[in-house]
């Protein structure tokens, strides 16, 4: 008989450099998963309002997977004690959870979470161990697990052991990031800026745009236009909402500077700081629908089993 073909997209890893991509890397997981119709799990200890952000940003109401189920929100507390449970337990909390989102319909089960608290467990953490019992889960059912493992909550000997463990590692080249702000390249003339822009990043900003201008001036990409996605951009000093207005007054009359999705407050800023005035400069706000996690535990009626 023929082993099943393990198909490494199933079990991933993501070191992120910073808060702005673990939240990138998180949502894209679970958005993923709720479009496929499986049940989405997220076991929080204190990141959980990061995505819920994140998932806003990127367009996605959790509001009504969070009423039907589909979408569990683990609170801190329950994560915290099973990474310090037995490890038959924990496997045994994984697999029950599992059958749950089979028996209730869901085409399979797809989880991510904080597991830092594990670096605490009495004895010692054991998350190298949980993670080769995941990697069995994953083979043997319809399940499928981001394992955040970062630069700023784990030590780097732990990082590269799981690094060895893991089938396979998402990867990004962002443009920059700081670990306050985030710039990615999310198409053909089209950036994201995820975080905060103050005086430390604010040249490197205007390095970035200056770069992708210049492709769009010759016409190598954007027909004309670049387009930033500010939706999860939190907060722009004056000065950084200066110079994102003189960078569209000093454009050729031919190219033309997008940002789309930007948060009220930010949109009011750059109104101050003479956006209405630069001809080559649009701008597009979106409503956003945000819940802070203690609302998403009320939609969800609890977490998982």
């Amino acid at each position: 008989m023929t082993a099943p073909v393990r198909d490494p997209r199933r079990h991933v890893l993501t070191v992120p450099v910073s808060d702005e991509q673990l939240a990138e890397d998180v949502a894209a997981f679970l958005a993923e998963g709720l479009t496929a119709g499986e049940r989405v799990a997220y076991f929080d200890d204190d990141t959980a309002g990061l995505v819920l952000s994140r998932l806003a940003d990127d367009g996605v109401d959790v509001t009504g997977p969070l009423r039907s189920g589909q979408f569990q929100l683990v609170p801190g507390d329950f994560t915290r004690a099973a990474l310090h449970a037995p490890l038959d337990e924990l496997t045994g909390v994984m697999e029950q959870n599992i059958t749950s989102a089979l028996d209730d319909g869901w085409a399979g089960l797809r989880f991510s979470g904080q597991m830092d608290h594990g670096l605490r467990r009495p004895g010692g953490q054991v998350l190298d161990e949980y993670d080769r019992r995941l990697d069995d889960a994953v083979r043997d059912h319809p399940l499928r697990a981001l394992c955040v493992y970062d630069h700023l909550r784990y030590p780097d000997e732990l990082i590269a052991t799981m690094r060895s463990l893991h089938p396979a590692e998402l990867t990004a080249a962002p443009l920059y990031d700081d670990s306050l702000l985030r710039v990615t390249e999310i198409g053909p003339a089209r950036v994201r800026l995820a975080g905060e822009v103050d005086h430390a990043n604010r040249p490197q900003v205007r390095r970035v745009l200056a770069r992708l201008i210049d492709q769009v001036v010759r016409g190598d990409v954007g027909e004309g236009t670049l387009t930033a996605d500010l939706s999860a951009l939190r907060f722009v000093d004056v000065a950084g909402a200066v110079g994102l207005v003189h960078a569209a007054d000093e454009l050729p009359v031919s190219v033309r500077l997008r940002l789309v999705n930007l948060r009220p407050g930010v949109a009011r800023l750059l109104e101050r700081c003479g956006a209405g005035f630069a001809p080559q400069l649009e701008m597009s706000t979106r409503e956003r629908h945000v819940l802070c996690p203690a609302d998403a535990l009320g939609l969800a009626g609890g977490a998982a089993e």
